[in-house]
């Protein structure tokens, strides 16, 4: 064999090898792979001080775990059911029983096929959507050996920087609560209910930084939003979250003209077709993993608001590391984080991005980069 075709034969080896997965396999590859097994688990999540808001008030909050298994590798997932939307991890994990079938002969190479067609399978059920995309993606990148901000394209550099969330309280607490949070550069305080200005006057007898506003829809006339919104402003206060009920679309434009601060959709914005609709009303979407079905979901919100020009923030729901790392990794394509979900318990079961003084730092390691404690 003359030299140049000895050289054009080993380029073309080397190239085919790269389209391989560690396995000899393509990626992508349908071929019969090792067998499959999914697992779910309820895991209790204590929490170092009972959280309340305007729709609860708890000790400690059950979310649902997924594992997917193929070829040895196991993706971890997560769905924080939201009791606003009537989910909790029993009925998850039965839907989940219900099509377990289901996820175990799909393809996990056609993930984007695979969790539309789950996702009409599970009406009702975004949490328990969402523990199977990222225990899918996970996997995903495990077996690709990357990363997932790297999946998406992410510099982990931009990741963004969290606020520490407060929870309804008595004065006292609060201010503990504001003490316990001195690393962090800015607060985001629940309010919706009558004890408003003791809360925010007991944040302000602690501390100065800017803080950010969740209502929880607990603002029911559009007169009381705005003159709550307009003291608030008065207060430090760099924006707010759903101040009246989700469905008070036309109140929530009303509202929009007669106030200064912005506004940001957290129950009004449950999929990216609503954003449009909300452009208008609010400058801002929230944008939760639980609450959108998963990582995809969130992705295209994100992408959707920023076309529109509107401000994206990732939110969470009080979960472990599983949920928090995973939306890490998407921040930093956003405006703003709100992902404290996992500094808010005593037990986490994993390990995953950490907090420098607000700053999110991404694991490097491949998939969501966990580790089980």
């Amino acid at each position: 064999m003359k030299r140049r075709e000895l050289f054009q034969t080993l380029v073309a080896a080397t190239a085919g090898a790269a389209l391989l997965g560690g396995d000899g396999l393509a990626l992508g590859s349908t071929k019969k792979s090792g067998a499959t097994t999914f697992s779910t688990q309820i895991q209790r999540l204590q929490l170092r001080h009972t959280w309340t808001t305007t729709m609860s008030s708890s000790a400690y909050r059950d979310t649902l775990y997924a594992q997917f298994t193929r070829d040895g590798i196991t993706g971890y997932g997560e769905g924080a059911g939201i009791v606003r939307y009537q989910q909790n991890a029993p009925g998850g994990q039965k839907a989940l029983d219900g099509v377990r079938k289901l996820i175990t002969d799909a393809d996990p190479w056609q993930f984007a096929k695979f969790l539309t067609d789950l996702d009409r399978h599970l009406p009702g059920q975004r949490a328990a959507l969402a523990a199977v995309d990222l225990a899918l993606l996970d996997w995903i990148c495990k077996k690709l050996g990357v990363p997932l901000y790297r999946f998406f394209g992410l510099d982990p550099a931009d990741a963004a920087i969290t606020n520490m969330s407060i929870g309804i309280d008595t004065p006292e607490i609060t201010r503990q609560k504001v003490r316990e949070a001195a690393d962090f550069p800015f607060l985001k305080v629940k309010v919706g209910l009558d004890t408003d200005e003791a809360t925010i006057d007991a944040v302000r007898s602690v501390t100065k930084k800017p803080i950010r506003v969740d209502a929880n829809e607990g603002w029911t006339s559009k007169e009381e939003a705005v003159r709550k919104i307009n003291w608030l402003e008065t207060q430090g206060v760099q924006f707010i979250e759903q101040p009246m009920p989700a469905h008070m679309l036309e109140e929530a434009r009303w509202v929009r003209a007669r106030v200064h601060l912005p506004i940001f959709a957290d129950e009004a914005c449950h999929s990216a077709e609503d954003i449009p609709k909300l452009r208008d009303a609010f400058d801002g979407v929230v944008i939760k993993l639980d609450k959108a079905g998963g990582l995809m979901e969130a992705h295209r919100q994100i992408l959707v608001a920023k076309a529109l020009g509107m401000k994206a923030m990732l939110g969470c729901m009080v979960s472990s590391s599983v949920t928090i790392t995973a939306a890490a990794h998407l921040s930093p394509l956003v405006d703003y984080a709100d992902l404290d979900g996992n500094l808010l318990i005593a037990n986490d079961p994993f390990t995953g991005v950490k907090v420098d003084k607000g700053k999110l730092i991404l694991p490097s390691g491949p998939g969501l980069g966990l580790v089980k404690v």
